[in-house]
């Protein structure tokens, strides 16, 4: 009798997580759109006793949506926007389809993060309908501005709650950090991101004169190779070492025979707190300065580490974990950065928790749907152990 009602209470996580789930997906909320996503959202949480603001900034939507008024306050965080899907034809099914087929979700947004943010709608359904007097508080902060320059989105809603001295006790940001098994990775930080445009000078010419010009790629060539051979540092026990990237390089005039009188150098460092700010410029300029007289560097404003240490949130989530799944969750802090840094300055515990990471910002996205559901109930579990 009993297993029965257990079979029963699963299905119907899986039904109402992934009817959540396709609904979202179902609209077409590339950076930094929403349509509409944030209104299913809303009306959903409202029928669980949230009140629902929204904290629009430009072109992006944001919503806030808060259950109670007592400490300490668990967040749920993410984003409804997605990727732009690339060419169509190269999709099993169209990118907005939000098809199931053999047990997986296709779509955009399915793991990246749609999935997630439906898995944590119907884990709250359940647990304030099971606990409508629960200690605490509970509250989304969602965004349409994650995927894109991130300055209107999370950042602006958390400046925006600061000055009401709201005050954010843990949060749980639903990025998907899983490797291979929904719940084997948990973010407790990511590394920090900073990016430069290197543009060194030449001399424009005719090819078949290079005594009369002065070709910036060649000066770049050397340069580049002792950039990216250089070791910036090795890491430590919570964060992988400091990796540099050239994203772009663009030079010449789409003439064959003129030589180019500069070349841009676009390159990002992930940088552990090994490494400062200060450190990696001040070392970056250093190498410049070996190959090229003439360069300079447009430095964009860095995105800060985060590191939450031990505590209930990582503890009360690999306690979850163990117990729906039977795995043994391991800790991390690679990957790119998300907006787990904006919530992580206000001094609130975050954790990164959300499906397998496969297929994000592919074509074919997809996503198990026993895995959303499975997902769904660890973040139901996290509720009760916190906030039962």
């Amino acid at each position: 009798m009993n297993e029965g009602v257990r079979v029963k209470t699963e299905v119907s996580v899986e039904e109402s997580t992934l009817a959540l789930a396709r609904d979202l997906i179902q609209r077409e909320s590339v950076t930094p759109e929403d349509q509409g996503c944030q209104q299913l959202i809303s009306d959903a949480l409202r029928l669980a006793g949230f009140l629902c603001e929204s904290f629009d900034c430009g072109k992006v939507c944001n919503l806030w949506a808060r259950r109670g008024n007592r400490d300490p306050l668990i967040v749920f965080a993410g984003h409804t926007d997605v990727v732009p899907t690339g060419s169509l034809d190269r999709w099993q099914y169209p990118p907005f389809s939000a098809t199931v087929s053999d047990g997986l979700l296709h779509g955009r947004g399915a793991a990246d993060m749609k999935g997630s943010i439906a898995a944590m709608v119907t884990a709250c359904q359940r647990f304030t309908a099971s606990e409508p007097s629960h200690a605490g508080s509970i509250a989304f902060l969602i965004t349409s501005d994650e995927e894109g320059p991130a300055v209107d989105g999370t950042r602006h809603v958390v400046e925006q709650l600061q000055k009401r001295t709201e005050s954010l006790h843990w949060c749980i940001v639903g990025e998907p950090t899983s490797r291979e098994h929904l719940g084997d990775t948990i973010k407790n930080g990511r590394r920090g991101s900073l990016d430069g445009i290197l543009n060194l000078r030449g001399k424009q010419g005719h090819v078949a004169y290079p005594h009369l010009a002065e070709n910036p790629i060649h000066h770049a060539a050397p340069l580049i190779t002792e950039l990216v051979s250089s070791e910036w540092d090795t890491g430590n026990k919570d964060f992988p070492p400091t990796s540099f990237q050239i994203s772009n390089i663009r030079s010449g005039t789409g003439a064959r025979n003129v030589i180019p009188d500069e070349i841009e150098i676009v390159f990002n460092f992930r940088f552990s707190p090994v490494s400062t700010v200060t450190e990696l410029k001040d070392k970056v300029e250093t190498i410049c300065r070996q190959y090229a007289e003439e360069f300079t560097i447009d430095w964009q404003p860095p995105s800060p580490v985060y590191h939450t240490p031990a505590g209930e949130l990582i503890e009360a989530t690999r306690t979850v974990i163990r117990t729906e799944t039977g795995l043994e969750p391991v800790l991390a802090t690679d990957g790119g950065t998300s907006d787990g840094r904006f919530i992580a300055q206000t001094g609130a515990q975050v954790v990164e928790l959300g499906p397998v990471n496969h297929t994000i910002h592919r074509t074919d996205e997809h996503v198990r749907v026993s895995d959303l559901a499975l997902l769904s109930k660890v973040y139901e579990g996290i509720l009760l152990r916190l906030l039962k």
